[in-house]
């Protein structure tokens, strides 16, 4: 959305531009500018240090649209349930926990779109309470077989996918954790997870990681 609200404001700045330069004949002279009103000394300027914490998060199950892969195409991504496991898919934690999140992701442009993969800078990231960033399908997260979700081909228009993203955790890691999506302009957009099995998928997921 906010791709859009800057598509829609430069266009308006370009129209008004172009008035304006139609009927400069006719303009009266603009007075001359006031300089800016000094800010009140009681209010702290920025620090110019401060460290950039990124966007804040949406709530789970709030969706965002999001650049394609290679800046193709339109995206919306919402994210629809979490389960936390030990085991699953005949696969067993790295270090704990696996975090399977599920997605419902639709096209919204003429154009088939794709995620950005971390191999090309962005992809999918859980962001842990203490500030670390853990691709998915680190340690035994890309074995977990997931059919019904296992989707990463490009979207085509009108479509949409159910998509999982499984990250191998601790468990420490697996408490309020964030989600963190970077798309095809560098851009990023995150969600709060809940710390406990939550969603309408969760019944399903679970009978996916069934032996």
């Amino acid at each position: 959305m906010r791709k859009i609200l800057l598509a829609t404001a430069a266009a308006a700045c370009l129209a008004l531009t172009a008035c304006h330069n139609d009927n400069s004949g006719n303009a009266a002279k603009s007075p001359t500018t006031p300089p800016p009103t000094a800010p009140s000394p009681t209010t702290p300027a920025p620090s110019p240090s401060a460290p950039d914490t990124g966007p804040a998060a949406q709530a789970f199950g709030e969706p965002s649209r999001t650049v394609g892969a290679n800046t193709v195409g339109i995206l919306e991504i919402t994210p629809m349930s979490v389960v936390y496991v030990k085991k699953g898919g005949g696969q067993t934690s790295k270090y704990g926990t696996f975090a399977i999140v599920t997605m419902d992701e639709k096209s919204l442009s003429a154009n088939p779109a794709s995620e950005t993969l971390v191999a090309k800078g962005g992809g999918w990231h859980w962001l842990t309470p203490d500030g670390r960033r853990i691709a998915e399908d680190s340690g035994n997260a890309a074995k977990v077989a997931l059919v019904k979700f296992r989707h990463s081909d490009a979207i085509v228009p009108g479509a949409h996918q159910l998509r999982a993203k499984v990250f191998d955790l601790t468990p420490a890691q697996a408490k309020g954790g964030r989600i963190d999506y970077i798309d095809g302009t560098a851009s990023s957009d995150r969600w709060t997870v809940p710390a406990k099995d939550s969603g309408p998928q969760v019944a399903d997921v679970k009978k996916e990681l069934i032996p």
